[in-house]
């Protein structure tokens, strides 16, 4: 009888013990398709990063028709990645939504022209037609093109907008004259298509005045009162930054992580090489801690444009400082 009493101790602390080492289980839901972009989260999961600090993270593919604010707000993710103009967007419409790490510092975000439409300048887009991505990615284009006192509803003396796809077939096909890009994806698709960069008029946004922060780290507010997910945020959060760095300084290596997570296997060795290169002049310089003057810089552009801003007034309590702050 003894011996079967300690039998099932044994097995008891055995069970307990396996119950405390059980990992964390998280969702992370991507803004865009599996690629270079998201290298860091790829690279945490592949090199152990994220079992080192007791989770278990899935990886969420999104696509042009995924809005990340929509898929958390429906209880389909933990955290999100998404630009911060929908992000404040979102939240002023009641989801609240908290950035609480910025692993990219600067905007990658463009609008690629063809030459032969005469277009030299912003002045140049009056009467033009400009692919747009939607899903939220409009914003920082909606607040550029109302800076500029350019209608976007077709009206005379304004732009026109194209609804762009996941593809830059409008450019390629003439049917809008200039398409939204990013530095280190579509842009490329354009000059592998065959038009060549002297053939091309590129508007950063960056250079712009109007860059916005990408790619931020986002969580519902009222989550971050639990302290059991706080700490698990503070846990992902670091083991990402791990594989931010570790996608910097080993590129190649990264960008072949990410391929070989790509179920689609639409992407290419070549391509996600070179996107990777451009992505990390994108994450260089940032620790996962947002920087205030960034975001300050975002909410004004985002406020300027007359009578129809993207937000109305700034936000109190969209960003935190409390998860970088114990995880880096």
């Amino acid at each position: 009888m003894k011996k079967l009493v300690l039998m099932a101790l044994a097995a008891g602390l055995t069970m307990s013990g396996a119950v405390a080492q059980a990992a964390d289980k998280l969702t992370l839901q991507l803004k865009w398709v599996t690629q270079a972009q998201f290298a860091g989260y790829y690279v945490a999961q592949d090199q152990g990063f994220y079992d080192a600090e007791g989770l278990d993270v899935t990886i969420k593919p999104g696509g042009p028709d995924v809005a990340p604010a929509q898929v958390i707000a429906g209880g389909g993710a933990d955290v999100v990645l998404d630009w911060m103009p929908s992000a404040l967007a979102t939240r002023e419409k009641g989801v609240n939504l908290v950035n609480i790490a910025q692993p990219f510092k600067s905007s990658g975000m463009m609008l690629t022209c063809r030459k032969d439409t005469g277009i030299k300048s912003p002045a140049d887009f009056k009467g033009k037609t400009l692919g747009v991505w939607f899903y939220g990615n409009e914003y920082p284009f909606l607040s550029w093109m109302s800076q500029l006192g350019l209608p976007t509803d077709g009206s005379a003396g304004g732009v026109t907008v194209l609804k762009q796809g996941f593809n830059v077939d409008p450019i390629l096909q003439k049917q809008a004259d200039c398409v939204s890009t990013m530095t280190y994806n579509e842009y490329w698709q354009i000059i592998d298509a065959g038009l060549s960069a002297d053939e091309l008029v590129v508007f950063k946004y960056q250079d712009q005045g109007v860059a916005t922060l990408e790619d931020g780290i986002y969580v519902m507010e009222d989550r971050l009162k639990d302290p059991a997910f706080e700490d698990q945020m503070v846990r992902f959060v670091r083991a990402s930054m791990k594989g931010w760095k570790w996608a910097e300084e080993n590129p190649d290596k990264a960008a072949d992580i990410v391929l070989e997570n790509d179920g689609s296997g639409a992407q290419t060795e070549k391509h996600q090489r070179r996107m990777m290169g451009e992505i990390a002049k994108l994450t260089a310089g940032s620790n996962g801690a947002l920087d205030p003057a960034d975001y300050e810089r975002t909410v004004a552009t985002l406020m300027k444009g007359g009578s129809d801003p993207v937000i109305t007034k700034a936000p109190a309590g969209a960003w935190t400082h409390a998860i970088t702050d114990k995880a880096l």
